[in-house]
């Protein structure tokens, strides 16, 4: 279990491009390498590019619904859908809403991405 320092977290650097299955499932991430001890699981998070700060969630570990097993961090930036591939992304996680988990399959995977994106609608609501 990596043990966690306690939250806000700052976390930074380039938007890499990978698989872009989150794209697939609607769900367009700015991935980046990571570099930091950070617990595995979903965040409510802001996500800082050119100085504008967004609403976001991120997810931190290995997908292990894809059989992956390196880490990134993958933040799912609310009603935003622009090419930032090489741009320098800040990350604030604020709150961790769930473990890592493997799903049984892509539709599941998708079921718990919506439930935390309608979390998230309502946090950044208040």
């Amino acid at each position: 279990m990596v043990k966690n320092k306690p939250l806000p977290r700052l976390l930074a650097g380039k938007v890499r491009k990978r698989r872009q299955r989150g794209r697939k499932l609607g769900f367009p991430t700015a991935n980046l390498n990571l570099h930091q001890t950070v617990a595995d699981g979903v965040y409510f998070s802001y996500a800082i590019l050119k100085k504008v700060t967004y609403p976001a969630l991120t997810f931190v570990g290995a997908a292990q619904t894809f059989a992956e097993k390196k880490r990134f961090i993958e933040t799912y930036i609310l009603d935003f859908n622009k090419n930032i591939y090489g741009q320098w992304l800040t990350v604030i996680l604020l709150k961790k809403i769930r473990n890592n988990k493997k799903f049984k399959n892509k539709q599941t995977l998708l079921a718990a991405m919506q439930n935390d994106r309608k979390k998230a609608r309502k946090f950044f609501k208040k």
